[in-house]
This record gives structure tokens, C-alpha cells and sequence, in this order.
């Protein structure tokens, strides 16, 4: 069994990044600058956004935090984020999730402009993806490729798994493996006998927020398993993945924590980069 370490992996490819941005500063006025936007104060949010604006600092990124109220009023965050959208010194822009129920998360994804949308949620960029175009791809999917890429496993012409089927993760996941031909199956709360779907798996990925649903049992022998889950279950972190008893089995598997979420956080780097160099190159025409 192979550890896959997510967060030396994200560590090296954000050092990556920063060449790249002293690279692009040959050329360029300035350097990248991504903006947070927190709303409320969620811990696990907090803790999220602690990890993200450490990643830009290690890439190079110049970076903003903008903290709001958890009673602001809608009309506050569309103001922001409309601000950020005309802001030419922003290139990308992300709304941790979750916020306050009295907002409306899927409007206010969708305000983001899709040249800022540094998170890859916007319904513009995940049709992109789904019609396989040029798009801004969700920063979990986007890191959970670069972890299979990193350790060279082979996804052309292998059976992949995916367990949840969320726009975040689940849907999204399974395009981009179906791209690289994959043969998919896309497993729900609503699907019967999981175990029959997830033993046939050559890649397993497990995205549903419920610790340790999947088992030994459950895994075939030299599986690759990403488990994407992240549950807190008396003060200790879990994934969806029996850890323990499924690393005896699996051939290559993430641990939780330490595992997708530093390549989540890559993914974020990554894709804001990217938005920044086609910014500057737009600013130029």
C-alpha cells in the first residue's frame, strides 16, 4: 500500500506555482491576488481559509480576506462581490462555503464572474466542463487528478467508482475521469447494494460526509481509494473511508486528514494563476 501524501504534493506544486509567478513578474506589473470572502465564523471555515491564504503566500500570491457579518443582509455580499468583478486587481475570487442559510449560495456562486471564479463552480465554467471546453474545473476534482497524475496510475481504460454526486465534487470528479476514459459509475444515496458498485472499482473516490461508510469489504484487493470525506466525530477527524482496515487491501489510498485537502487547496492555486495570467493578457488587448 501506497500513502498518497496530499500535502507534500500540494506543498511542492504551490513551490512550483511561485516560479512561475516570479516568472510572470518578468512580464507582468504584478503578482497574483486572490480574494476570500468569509461570512460568519464557521470554525472549520476559519480553519479552511487559514490554509488557503498560507498556500498563496508560499505560491507568491498577494491576497485579500474580506470578513463579513453572520446577519449581513444578501444585498451586502452581491455589492462585494459586484466590487470585486469590476476590481482590476482581483483576478480571482472565492465565497467560502458554507454560508448562513439565509443566504442563497447558488446565486451568489453564480454572481462571481466566471474569469474570477478561482473555486470552479460557476455554472458557466462546470457546463464548460461537462462539454468538455476550456473551463476553470472545481479545485477538489481539479487536486484529486493531480494526485492520480503525481503517482502515475493509469486511468484510461479503468472502472472508476465515484460515491456522491455533488457539483463540488461528486459530478465533476466523475467528467474529468470520464475524459481521460474511464469507464464511470456514479453511486448516490439512493443507490442499492453500494458495496456490489464500490468492489468493482479500480479507482474509488468517496465524497458523501459520512465517516467510515466505506469497509473493507467494500474495497477491491490493489483499489486506488481517495477518500474526500472530511467528519469530525468526537473531536477526531474521519473520513468516508474506513482508513485503517481499507489500507490493507487498497494498492494506493489518502489519508484524512492530509490527503485531498492540501490538493484542494493546490487545485485553488492552480486555477488562480491561470485566471491571473489570462487577466493580465486581456488587460493588455
Amino acid at each position: 500500500m501506497i500513502l498518497m501524501n496530499g500535502s507534500k504534493i500540494a506543498k511542492e506544486r504551490n513551490i512550483g506555482v511561485s516560479k512561475l509567478v516570479e516568472e510572470a513578474l518578468k512580464k507582468y506589473s504584478r503578482r497574483p491576488n486572490l480574494a476570500f470572502i468569509l461570512i460568519g465564523n464557521n470554525p472549520a471555515s476559519e480553519s479552511y481559509v487559514k490554509g488557503k491564504t498560507k498556500a498563496c503566500e508560499l505560491a507568491g500570491f498577494d491576497h485579500v480576506l474580506y470578513r463579513m457579518d453572520e446577519q449581513v443582509e444578501e444585498k451586502e455580499v452581491i455589492e462585494l462581490i459586484e466590487r470585486l468583478n469590476h476590481d482590476n486587481l482581483v483576478d480571482g475570487m472565492i465565497l467560502q462555503l458554507p454560508i448562513p442559510k439565509h443566504l442563497n449560495s447558488d446565486y451568489l456562486i453564480d454572481l462571481i464572474s466566471k474569469e474570477k471564479d478561482a473555486d470552479g463552480f460557476h455554472v458557466v465554467n462546470q457546463g464548460l466542463l461537462y462539454q468538455r471546453k476550456k473551463s476553470t474545473p472545481p479545485a477538489t476534482p481539479k487536486g484529486i487528478m493531480s494526485l492520480l497524475e503525481h503517482y502515475n496510475i493509469p486511468v484510461s481504460g479503468k472502472h472508476a467508482v465515484v460515491v456522491g454526486r455533488s457539483n463540488i465534487v461528486g459530478m465533476p470528479v466523475a467528467s474529468l475521469l470520464l475524459a481521460k476514459d474511464a469507464t464511470i459509475t456514479v453511486c448516490h444515496r439512493a443507490t442499492p447494494n453500494l458495496a456490489e458498485h464500490t468492489i468493482k472499482a479500480d479507482i474509488l473516490v468517496v465524497a458523501v460526509g459520512k465517516a467510515n461508510l466505506i469497509t473493507k469489504d467494500m474495497v477491491k484487493p490493489g483499489a486506488v481509494v481517495i477518500d474526500v470525506g472530511v467528519n469530525r466525530v468526537n473531536g477526531k477527524l474521519y473520513g468516508d473511508v474506513d482508513f485503517e482496515n481499507v489500507k490493507e487491501v487498497a494498492s494506493y489510498i489518502t489519508p484524512v486528514p492530509k490527503g485531498v485537502g492540501p490538493m484542494t487547496i493546490n487545485g485553488l492555486i492552480e486555477n488562480t494563476f491561470e485566471l491571473y495570467v489570462e487577466h493580465m493578457e486581456r488587460q493588455k488587448m
